[in-house]
């Protein structure tokens, strides 16, 4: 999701408390703050010696060790707030990618993305999702699209016959 977009979801439902769901049914705490805004750029080679550059929006969310026991999240409201006055500070680049990062003592920190959200009674649920890493460069570094099933084998990788790249 862009960060425009991300930005009128929230416009749409200010009045909603705004709820984070990194994992299928697992949901970022109620105490948790919206501690940094990242505007990144991004610029790099891949392995096939192609260059590109993009930009991120980042937003980071932390749980409050001291707000264990808070109930009610964050409104879209107030997050809307601190997110103008960031924009304030530091412009927004508003068709870059909007990206999470979260982390809690069973999740490792990840950059996560928007795959959806849903509105349930009084909530607006941003669900999140995890980018795999992949290979930019398939084509010009012979990777195929879809592996051989011939090489999915029980053979160790240094046998004969092994399942080597």
């Amino acid at each position: 999701m862009k960060t425009q977009e991300f930005f009128n979801v929230l416009e749409k439902h200010k009045d909603k408390s705004l709820l984070f769901e990194y994992a299928p049914n697992l949901f970022v705490g109620a105490n948790y703050h919206i501690t940094e805004v990242k505007h990144i750029t991004v610029d790099s080679v891949d392995c096939g010696s192609q260059t590109d550059a993009w930009k991120e929006t980042i937003i980071q969310l932390w749980e409050s060790p001291n707000e264990l026991d808070k109930t009610e999240y964050m409104t879209v409201h107030k997050a809307l707030a601190i997110l103008k006055k960031v924009g304030t500070m530091k412009p927004y680049v508003l068709d870059s990618e909007l990206k999470l990062e979260y982390s809690n003592a069973i999740f490792n920190t990840a950059q996560l993305f928007v795959n959806d959200f849903e509105i349930q009674e009084n909530n607006l649920i941003v669900k999140l999702a995890i980018e795999k890493t992949d290979c930019k460069a398939k084509e010009l570094c012979g990777v195929p699209e879809v592996l051989d099933p011939a090489l999915d084998s029980d053979e160790p990788c240094c046998s004969p016959n092994g399942n080597c790249c």
